[in-house]
């Protein structure tokens, strides 16, 4: 199980999450890409731009409205 002291060790400090939780996808352009902007976005609860390129744009609500991701 990932969590952020071992995200921390492996990554710089750019990619070091204040909280993780389990999701069963990550969104991803149709070329494969990850989307950390559409995910900001999403939890945020900010209009997410371009969803037309993405592969798998439904796993963006389960980012949205989460108790553990808010403030």
């Amino acid at each position: 199980m990932w969590d952020t002291q071992r995200i921390r060790t492996n990554t710089t400090p750019r990619h070091v999450p204040a909280k993780v939780v389990q999701v069963t996808h990550i969104p991803r352009t149709k070329s494969g890409k990850l989307v950390e902007l559409a995910v900001r976005n999403a939890v945020h609860g900010q209009a997410v731009r371009n969803v037309e390129a993405l592969a798998n744009p439904e796993v963006l609500d389960q980012f949205r409205n989460r108790a553990e991701l808010r403030g």
